[in-house]
């Protein structure tokens, strides 16, 4: 008879074994094949979804707060276009993985996937856990960031339309946080129910029920209209670059680093936030035509695009404002920091640019919101079809062939998270995310690269393991330096990890093992029917 110290061990063991347990490419294949979403994107939608997810969360809000810093941080200053190229090098190395990764396994869920392939089942429900936190706070981000834009574009029609359109309370437009740093004393004279003050970001509800209502209509619906949005913001950053060019003060680029290599570091930690969404692609890959050879162009094409167009606009936008900030004993505007490319403008009293720029931040912003709720919604099926959240989440539209019940819920949330959650804040989380779901996504590629050597690889990452490696240390050294100022992000980040772990164990866990138990004897019932006709057969 076992002993209690045999019997730990055991149990130990078998713990051990299953949540290391991965799941086989070959399967996560054909379950996509026998029930996956609709192949709809080519080429070119990918790249449109891509240049419409990365640009527009970044430029058009929070790169004011990565050049000249924020309440937890400090700024690069004029030296933001070299934060710039430190992220884009960071992103390099790990898109170049997801390439690999994407091609040679195009199933719906990303980086979650990949790392269920070659780390295990509890990594890849924590690697799932902090996607959701990724797409998920960084569409309540953006939906704030949009709100933001909104404002500022219709204090234009001053004098024309209703003053509550206007210049509407602050309790209207913004969250609790917000709102009781600007309000000050003020905030008891705010509506409040059961004594507890009522702020809503009311724009932000609204475009995030808009932007529902396109997701559910189905990807192609979504790509069409994220297509459109790109274009207009693209001729719209073409005329803030044309027209800023005249406005450009080259002593504004001095001192070029006012707070050094800290302040330039921590600008690539804030300005990543506006390269999410490369990534995002990877989500789609069960719904491409083709995605041995469209994933790598969506991908690194949309990465070169975006990168020549964010350093452009860093050039123009610190040459036109100083950015030195504290650094220079200097107070940079609240304008500047919410929508930095429309305030300048209204600064050079080119406010019919600046009035483009709020139509083209609105419209670049929208079809970020498209992409990240659509590849939130993509994480959330691929982990409810591995049975990590309820079977009703991976329910598809007869029609459509999306998931409608998950972006119902992820709409719903998002809804309580603008209410509580500002957007510096949101950005943060978001980037804590995305770091370390590139740090996984590298070190997978070499585990694979390992355990299954002759798997046929479409896209390969060159100098493997040095590239990859590279990209696992710049994400690491920019996350780690990050934490050293921030201070309410850098401890959520650890705790939503840890609610990742415990709902692991108290649902996914139970879930995989029950239906491993269900499946083994539906296997022995086959076998024991097997049998028996055999015994009669032969009787």
């Amino acid at each position: 008879m076992a002993t209690k110290r045999e019997y730990r061990i055991d149990f130990t063991r078998a713990v051990l074994n299953n949540i290391l347990k991965r799941k086989k490419p070959d399967e996560m294949l054909k379950a996509a094949k026998k029930n996956g979403l609709k192949k709809t994107l080519n080429a070119f939608d990918l790249i449109m979804l891509g240049i419409g997810v990365v640009i527009g969360s970044g430029i058009f809000a929070v790169v004011g707060v990565a050049a000249a810093g924020g309440q937890e941080s400090i700024g690069a200053g004029p030296a933001l276009s070299v934060s710039m190229i430190i992220a884009t090098i960071a992103c390099v190395f790990s898109a170049l993985c997801y390439c690999e990764f994407a091609t040679m396994l195009p199933v719906a869920g990303g980086a979650y996937i990949y790392t269920y392939a070659t780390l295990g089942e509890f990594m890849a429900l924590m690697v799932g856990w902090v996607l959701v936190l990724e797409y998920g706070i960084g569409f309540i981000a953006v939906s704030c960031a949009w709100s933001n834009h909104f404002v500022q574009f219709m204090r234009g029609f001053e004098g024309k339309i209703p003053a509550i359109l206007t210049n509407p309370p602050v309790w209207l437009i913004s969250d609790y946080r917000t709102a009781a740093s600007q309000l000050g004393d003020s905030i008891a004279n705010v509506p409040s129910l059961f004594g507890i003050p009522i702020c809503i970001n009311l724009p932000a509800i609204l475009i995030i029920l808009l932007i529902t209502w396109i997701v559910k209509r189905g990807t192609k619906d979504s790509t069409i209209m994220a297509s459109i949005m790109v274009a207009v913001k693209l001729l719209v950053i073409g005329i803030f670059l044309v027209v800023g060019a005249f406005y450009v003060k080259p002593e504004n680029w001095t001192p070029f680093a006012p707070n050094g290599f800290d302040g330039i570091l921590m600008g690539a930690f804030i300005i990543f936030f506006a390269y999410i969404g490369f990534d995002a692609l990877a989500t789609t890959a069960e719904e491409c035509k083709n995605p041995q050879k469209d994933l790598p162009i969506g991908i690194i094409g949309s990465l070169l695009i975006t990168t020549i167009v964010y350093i452009s606009v860093a050039l123009v936008l610190t040459g036109m404002q100083p950015t030195c900030g504290a650094a220079c004993g200097m107070e940079v505007p609240q304008g500047f920091l919410k929508a930095p490319m429309a305030y300048v403008m209204m600064m050079v009293h080119q406010d019919w640019v600046a009035g483009f720029i709020s139509v083209g931040s609105l419209a670049g912003l929208t079809s970020v919101l498209l992409v990240l709720l659509m590849a939130c919604t993509r994480i959330v099926y691929a982990m409810s079809r591995d049975n990590f959240f309820p079977p009703i989440f991976r329910k598809l539209h007869r029609k459509t062939r999306t998931p409608n019940v998950i972006t119902y819920v992820i709409a719903g949330i998002s809804i309580l998270g603008v209410i509580g959650l500002d957007l510096n804040v949101a950005a943060e989380l978001c980037n804590f995310g995305t770091f370390t779901s590139f740090v996984i996504i590298c070190v997978a590629v070499l585990i694979l690269r390992k355990i299954d050597p002759n798997r046929h690889r479409p896209f390969k990452v060159p100098f493997s393991p040095w590239f990859p490696l590279a990209g696992i240390l710049c994400c690491g050294v920019l996350m780690v330096f990050s934490m050293r100022t921030l201070t309410t992000s850098a401890i959520l980040f650890p705790l939503w990890l840890g609610l990742g772990a415990l709902y692991y164990f108290h649902y996914g866990y139970k879930k995989n093992r029950k239906k491993e138990a269900k499946l083994l004897a539906i296997k022995m019932k086959a076998i024991e029917k097997t049998r028996a006709k055999e015994s009669k057969n032969n009787g």
